[in-house]
This record gives structure tokens, C-alpha cells and sequence, in this order.
């Protein structure tokens, strides 16, 4: 009797979520799965943006808001109009986040450890690619979209909530809210791929890339930073961009033959 009642159940949840169910696929090929809406995914991301913006000391205006505003218009244009959020966190940390919603968080620290804006470029262009490739919405779909249906709908945008933070945490926010769920080694070399091709059509060097993470891993060995402990290490990382390098380079002549050479000063 319990087993139909399972069967059952479960045959309701699948249905309940049947007209939301979307196989998308990824700019690099990959089909996912989708469940969750995106106005609510989007709004998540807006709503936990928010809360870290009136948590934490920001940066509003000053040479270094202009840096990283120049590097991600330069990004962001070359795929669409819509215009994302860019704040720069006091933090000395050498991290960056990117939230549905288009929403990116900068730590101050990582202006610090990059040596240009092809560098930054190279971070912010990853970070935009978990966005863009909808790796939020496909883990929440993996995680909750079975256990309860889309009752669960509701719940996950409660941060006060434990199920609350780990649905945040799952956008990308774990050590902010106090669990880290790093996004898997699929999403984060798909992220790298993306992040890439992204610089290198804005016209930034995504030679560039390769160098970021050699001082990444050098840092690492002063200071271990949540960016750099939930992230592949550098090794992989290194190997996954150089495979992509002469496509990448490709590119960015094509950017530079459109006169696309962003001048963005720290």
C-alpha cells in the first residue's frame, strides 16, 4: 500500500511540474534540465543581492566602480542590452560572484591581486557565464524539484530558512550564507569555456586567463579564500582554457577588427 501511494504521489509531482519541465541547452552544446521558473530564479538572485548590499560596506563611486562598470559593459554588450548590477564589496578576499537577475558581486581584494582588466575580465566573464548558462536554476531543479513538487516553490526564497540558504547557496552565495555548495566540475569548466569566449569577443587578451590563474594559485598558498577552496584547481583549470586558446584568439581579432578594444583603467 505504501509503495502505490509512493508511485502515485510521485506520478502527481511529475505532473504538477510537467509544464515548467524544459530541456534547454547550453551555448556549449549540453542539454539541462529546467524546472523552476526563471522570474522566480531571477528574483532570488535580486532579493539575496540586496541583502549583501545592506550587509555589507560597499563602494559606490571612485576610480575603482568605474574600473570594474567598464570591464562588464564591455562583457555584457556583446550579447545583449539589458544592463547588470555591478558592486564592488569592501573585502579583501579575491572573489566575484554573478547572481540571476544579472546581478555581479566584486570583492575589493581581487582588483588587488589582478594585474590588468584583461585579468578581471577573465573572473567576471566566468562568474557571468554561470548566469547565462542557467547553472542556478538547473541545480535547484536537481536538488528540490522531486523531493516535494513545486510546493517547494515557495519556501526556497525564505533566507531565514535553512531550506532558504541552501537554495541561495546553491545560486552561488554558500559561504555568505553559511553553507558551500560549490558548483560542480561540469558547471564550472562550462562557465570557463563560456567565460572566455566572452572576454575574448569583448576584445580583452584571453591569454590573459591562463596568467589569472598561476597568480590564483600562488595566492592560495597565503591565504585560502572561498573563491579559490570551491573552485577546480588551477592545474585543470589552466589545461580546459589552453584547449580553447587558438578559438579564443580567433575571436578576439574578429573583436578587435570591430574596433571592440575596451580601455578600462583601475
Amino acid at each position: 500500500m505504501k509503495t502505490l501511494y509512493f508511485i502515485l504521489r510521485l506520478i502527481l509531482v511529475l505532473a504538477s511540474v510537467s509544464t515548467l519541465v524544459g530541456c534547454a541547452t547550453t551555448a556549449t552544446g549540453r542539454q539541462q534540465l529546467i524546472l523552476m521558473p526563471a522570474d522566480q530564479i531571477n528574483q532570488m538572485g535580486i532579493t539575496a543581492f540586496q541583502d549583501l548590499k545592506a550587509a555589507q560596506k560597499i563602494l559606490t563611486t571612485g576610480k575603482n566602480v568605474n574600473y570594474i562598470n567598464c570591464i562588464t559593459q564591455a562583457m555584457t554588450h556583446t550579447f545583449t542590452n539589458a544592463s547588470w548590477e555591478v558592486v564592488l564589496f569592501v573585502n579583501d578576499s579575491p572573489n566575484a560572484f554573478a547572481l540571476p537577475g544579472n546581478k555581479i558581486g566584486i570583492h575589493s581584494g581581487l582588483i588587488t591581486l589582478t594585474d590588468n582588466p584583461d585579468q578581471l575580465a577573465a573572473v567576471i566573464g566566468h562568474e557571468i557565464s554561470h548566469v547565462l548558462a542557467r547553472h542556478s536554476n538547473e541545480r535547484l531543479s536537481q536538488k528540490f524539484a522531486l523531493q516535494q513538487g513545486l510546493m517547494l516553490s515557495s519556501k526556497i526564497s525564505a533566507p531565514n530558512t535553512q531550506l532558504g540558504k541552501t537554495a541561495l547557496s546553491l545560486l552561488g552565495l554558500g559561504g555568505h550564507y553559511g553553507i558551500i555548495l560549490p558548483f560542480s566540475r561540469l558547471h564550472e569548466q562550462e562557465a570557463d569555456i563560456l567565460g572566455l569566449t566572452l572576454m575574448a569577443k569583448a576584445g580583452f587578451d584571453p591569454q590573459q586567463s591562463i596568467n589569472l590563474w598561476h597568480k590564483m594559485a600562488q595566492a592560495n598558498k597565503q591565504h585560502v579564500s572561498e573563491f579559490l577552496s570551491t573552485h577546480p584547481s588551477y592545474h585543470h583549470r589552466i589545461e580546459i582554457l589552453s584547449q580553447h586558446m587558438p578559438t579564443a584568439l580567433v575571436l578576439r581579432e574578429k573583436a578587435k577588427a570591430l574596433d571592440r578594444n575596451p580601455h578600462c583603467t583601475p
